[in-house]
């Protein structure tokens, strides 16, 4: 298994510094000092419906409302899934009503809470784009100033996860 597929498309000399870090057993360290990892409070999917809403008012109030949040085990990192956004349509009388989603993988959990920000500011902004574009990734930053750092280091966080488990074989 590949270890540094969650970084594909990332530079060679990213690629290498991550490995060199792979290699020293120092990758876990570096993130877990980097992100104090005492947990956060989000830990059912009432808090975690209500987590998310209050983000989407801040940012998004003129947003169709969410019908659903929740930490969703059936997703798994390894289909490069962490969160996803759905918005299903029913017919009810005569109208047309559409349930808007959201759910996270339960890996959010019990990682940092700045991860479990950044993967909620992302399913948010697929409410408005739909695509992985320009506007997409400026509303994240909108809402998430440090959005791509964050997107780097929950990578790397994968990353760490997945070879100390490995290691621990």
């Amino acid at each position: 298994m590949d270890p540094l597929r969650y970084l594909r498309g990332y530079p060679p000399h990213v690629l290498t510094q991550v490995q060199a870090l792979i290699d020293a057993g120092k990758l876990g360290e570096t993130l877990r000092k980097r992100y104090d990892h005492a947990g956060h409070a989000v830990r059912d999917d009432k808090a975690l419906f209500a987590y998310v809403v209050a983000i989407k008012d801040r940012y998004m109030r003129k947003a169709d409302p969410l019908n659903k949040v929740i930490y969703d085990n059936k997703l798994h990192v390894v289909s490069q899934a962490l969160g996803t956004h759905t918005a299903i349509s029913r017919v009810q009388g005569g109208r047309l009503k559409a349930a808007r989603e959201i759910r996270i993988a339960t890996v959010f959990r019990d990682a940092p809470e700045p991860f479990l920000e950044m993967i909620a500011v992302h399913e948010l902004a697929h409410l408005k784009h739909r695509e992985h574009d320009k506007g997409f990734y400026q509303l994240c930053a909108h809402m998430s100033r440090d959005y791509h750092q964050l997107e780097f280091d929950l990578r790397l966080y994968l990353t760490a996860q997945e070879t100390e488990s490995a290691g621990a074989r």
